[in-house]
């Protein structure tokens, strides 16, 4: 029996894992997405056109290939046939093609989940945790809160009846805010989308990826945000509402620990962050500003403008800790042509002490970070086609990297195109 690879972000995600899944997806037989929601934002870029994926794996591109969205994912309706019309009107229908299936075990996102989702950031006002809106948390507190609807309850005869009750509970919290909404033209987009998601094949996700696996076929699991995100391992309460570590793909596809083969953590060369939380080296300055422009860091869903800052390499160990990294890629290398210098977090200071993991306290007690110089490389990386083209600076900054990781870099981003990925 084969094993699933796993791909994921080590970072506070944004990290490139669209793209790299789309570079690795030949390699395999389906990609399957395992947690998160429409928050996630997977750029690709080929033949001189751009797409964004929230929901839909993004092995969707290659021919050949089964796409899933597994059981740990939350869907909404309503993005999703978005995304697919979306993706037919630009040559690619994965529907009509067989390519895509969704896990009858996958919860659904509400119009009221998003309504409680804005309440609850408008009711923080400052101390928010910088949602997307999207309505995640909330579907994710009413799958634990054993209240959620599923993909498979779709095609049940009291569908609607389910729907109400769970919105009627929704309106009940929604009336101890101060917010007011209007759910008429949103609840009959979701019903639309409830018909033509009617129309995608579900299937039980536990039993399809074994299939797969039994009959000797590869398996990628993708995830989405990032392992800083994760909500057990991260930077909480900052944090997603998932378990977007290599366990998450386990419990979002129904799969063994003992059948996961490959792990591959995906980096940036320096580091972003999205929403608020602690960030040890960020850069609110024209450096970071700098960072920002030249790397295009604003989100792929919201729009919002990225917090940028150098490498953390404290918080990457932890990374590959938590997920049994067997392989490191680093992304976006060239937004640090310019730099004469750049620089590494290799320590914290911290209470008086220095220390090379990320704390409990990280969230009250921001750490000062212990930065190391390292030699730039003043070249357009972007113009490279062959790892022999690869500066000596770079190489060197490799080296420093693995070293520092314990883990080998195995690829290498020097532009948003799926043609500019080194293999080294």
């Amino acid at each position: 029996m084969t094993q699933v690879d796993v791909l994921l972000g080590l970072q506070w995600g944004d990290e490139g894992k669209g793209k790299i899944v789309d570079v690795l997806s030949p390699k395999y037989d389906l990609i399957a997405r395992f947690q998160g929601g429409p928050n996630a934002g997977h750029t690709l870029e080929f033949d001189g056109k751009k797409f964004v994926l929230n929901t839909i794996p993004s092995g969707i591109f290659n021919e050949n290939i089964m796409n899933l969205i597994g059981n740990g994912v939350v869907i909404d309706p309503i993005i999703l046939k978005r995304e697919l019309d979306n993706l037919k009107t630009a040559g690619h229908d994965p529907v009509a093609a067989g390519k895509l299936v969704l896990a009858r075990k996958a919860h659904l996102i509400l119009p009221t989940h998003q309504l409680l989702d804005a309440a609850n950031e408008q009711k923080m006002g400052a101390g928010k945790i910088g949602s997307t809106l999207k309505g995640i948390g909330p579907t994710y507190m009413d799958k634990t809160g054993r209240n959620g609807l599923r993909v498979g309850d779709t095609t049940l005869p009291d569908f609607k009846e389910r729907y109400t009750k769970l919105v009627e509970k929704h309106k009940e919290i929604l009336s101890h805010y101060d917010f007011e909404y209007d759910l008429t033209e949103k609840e009959a987009a979701f019903f639309e989308a409830i018909e033509f998601i009617k129309n995608i094949p579900h299937v039980d996700s536990e039993h399809f990826v074994n299939g797969y696996l039994k009959a000797g076929k590869k398996v990628l699991a993708e995830g989405a945000q990032g392992t800083l995100l994760d909500v057990d391992f991260g930077s909480y309460p900052f944090v997603t509402s998932s378990n977007t570590t290599t366990a998450g793909a386990c419990t979002g596809l129904g799969i063994a620990p003992n059948k996961v083969g490959e792990v591959y953590g995906i980096f940036k060369a320096y580091c972003t962050r999205v929403g608020g939380g602690p960030f040890p080296t960020e850069l609110d300055n024209e450096v970071g500003e700098e960072l920002r422009k030249v790397g295009h860091e604003f989100g792929a869903t919201t729009g919002r403008a990225r917090r940028c800052g150098w490498i953390d390499l404290p918080a990457l160990k932890y990374a590959i800790m938590l997920n049994g990294v067997t392989e490191l890629i680093m992304m976006k290398a060239d937004v640090l042509d310019g730099f004469d210098t750049i620089y590494a977090c290799t320590h914290y200071e911290h209470n008086g002490e220095t220390i090379d993991y990320m704390p409990y306290d990280i969230i009250s007690i921001q750490p000062k970070p212990v930065l190391k110089a390292i030699e730039g490389w003043k070249t357009d990386l972007t113009k490279i086609t062959d790892k022999s083209q690869v500066p000596s600076q770079v190489t060197d900054y490799i080296a420093f990297l693995e070293k520092e990781l314990e883990v080998p870099i195995k690829y290498l981003s020097v532009g948003p195109d799926r043609t500019q990925t080194l293999a080294l």
